[in-house]
């Protein structure tokens, strides 16, 4: 008391003024954040309201007087310059939120997101973080969004399509799944749904008190598969989400990889990003079974040679095998805002060694592979060689991954070799010359993955 007293008056008064001063920053930098959270949550309403059109009006603001309408209503370069300012907001708080906590948080709470094709295994590597009893784990939620929304290809509208799927995914990762009220069809009432798709592939919607008592009245479309549930109660779902240590979620649906960059960015998350891959070869053959009613100008080309292959056909395959390289690319480069959080991982290295690449990726989430885990990745890689169905995640992965070589036609093979030879070659995916080589068991189609890959 003193030494308080000894101090002159005007220096007591410039340490209040420090403290006070001190106080308003932390205060303005969460009315910034609020205010940055408020202006996101407006601008995925509006983007939402113009996706949901009709087809018929979309197709008309984008006929061949496209630039005076595109001008009237949002271009491309708008939506893109919108979105960039609003990184450039959230890269501001991030950098003043850091200066005033120090840079010596260690940020426990993880954030994973798979993100991956359809047929690409993505549903049996899910499972590697389904099975952890510390993630709150979501399969394909962002399948409402893409059945609610109306996309068409190019232009502004596959620009709002993509933000609002980042958008989406950014609050599920928070935790806050009231967004996926605003998509689920029919929509909930009272916050109760019995049409939360694939429901049973998430252990945390399915344990308690998320597994509320069923309702015989009710009829769960996707319902839990070991226990019987009620209609899924969104808010219990939201609780024991914030309860759960980490969330990680698989998606086939984000293909953009620049897009996720201010969701990384965002001082509130901690993301890992696992980009899963497979050999497009594989890949057309899994989908020609799984879809069989989208492939049948494929089988009928490939088994009869009198229906021509559309060009637009090869050119939808050539456009998705581009999209996934340049992610891929993107992410090998390791730009300063993807450093330590992008990890790229080929499904037929998981097939070979499940627990090697669970730990690789496990290490590179920054979480423990617990017992658990491992208990059912030992179950479900050495399943019985007629039990693996056409969606099962129980695959003896060993013998599974390259099946596909002795079912493809070695012309539909050659189609895909030319479409996706850019994304084969960077993904360490040998061409086959001729029908022996692409059917020899002895003659590898596998590079050794790069170590940068799991780095």
């Amino acid at each position: 008391m003193e030494i308080r007293r000894a101090l002159p008056q005007d220096f007591r008064e410039l340490l209040h003024c420090l403290k006070m001063r001190s106080k308003y920053a932390v205060l303005l930098v969460f009315v910034v954040g609020l205010v940055i959270i408020e202006k996101e949550n407006n601008f995925i309403s509006r983007v939402s309201d113009k996706l949901k059109q009709s087809p018929q009006a979309l197709a008309e603001a984008n006929s061949t007087e496209a630039s005076p309408a595109l001008a009237e209503n949002g271009s491309l370069a708008s939506l893109q310059e919108l979105d960039a300012a609003f990184s450039q907001l959230r890269s501001h708080l991030r950098n003043v939120t850091l200066q005033l906590v120090g840079d010596g948080d260690p940020r426990p709470r993880r954030h994973v997101l798979l993100m991956a094709t359809t047929r690409t295994g993505s549903s049996f590597v899910g499972e590697f973080f389904n099975q952890q009893g510390s993630i709150f784990y979501l399969f394909e939620p962002l399948w409402h969004i893409e059945r609610t929304v109306t996309f068409e290809p190019g232009g502004a509208n596959a620009v709002g399509s993509a933000l609002v799927y980042r958008d989406v995914l950014k609050q599920l990762l928070l935790c806050d799944l009231y967004i996926l009220e605003s998509f689920i069809l029919p929509a909930p009432e009272d916050h109760l749904t019995p049409f939360m798709f694939r429901r049973g592939s998430s252990r945390s919607l399915c344990e308690e008190p998320v597994c509320t008592p069923s309702t015989k009245k009710v009829f769960e479309k996707y319902h839990c598969k070991n226990r019987r549930c009620g209609p899924l109660n969104i808010t219990l779902a939201a609780e024991a989400c914030q309860r759960k240590q980490h969330v990680a979620l698989k998606t086939v649906r984000i293909r953009q990889l620049e897009f996720l960059q201010p969701l990384v960015e965002d001082p509130r998350l901690d993301v890992r990003i696992i980009q899963l891959v497979r050999d497009p070869r594989a890949v057309l053959a899994s989908r020609m079974v799984a879809f069989s009613g989208k492939y049948e100008t494929w089988k009928k080309w490939a088994s009869e040679g009198e229906a021509p292959l559309r060009e637009e056909e090869v050119q939808r395959l050539r456009g998705n095998c581009e999209s996934i390289r340049l992610s891929a690319e993107l992410g090998l480069r390791r730009p300063g805002w993807l450093r330590g959080r992008y990890m790229l991982v080929r499904y037929e290295d998981v097939a070979q060694a499940p627990l090697q690449k669970a730990e690789e990726m496990y290490s590179f989430a920054g979480l423990p592979l617990t017992p658990q885990v491992k208990e059912w990745i030992g179950k479900n890689t050495q399943a019985p060689r007629d039990g693996s169905g056409v969606y099962s995640t129980r695959k003896n992965s060993s013998e599974q991954f390259e099946k596909w070589r002795f079912s493809i036609p070695f012309k539909l093979a050659q189609v895909v070799q030319e479409a996706c030879a850019p994304a084969m070659r960077l993904f360490g995916y040998k061409l086959a010359s001729s029908p022996a080589a692409l059917a020899n068991r002895s003659f590898s189609l596998l590079e050794e993955a790069q170590p940068s890959w799991v780095t």
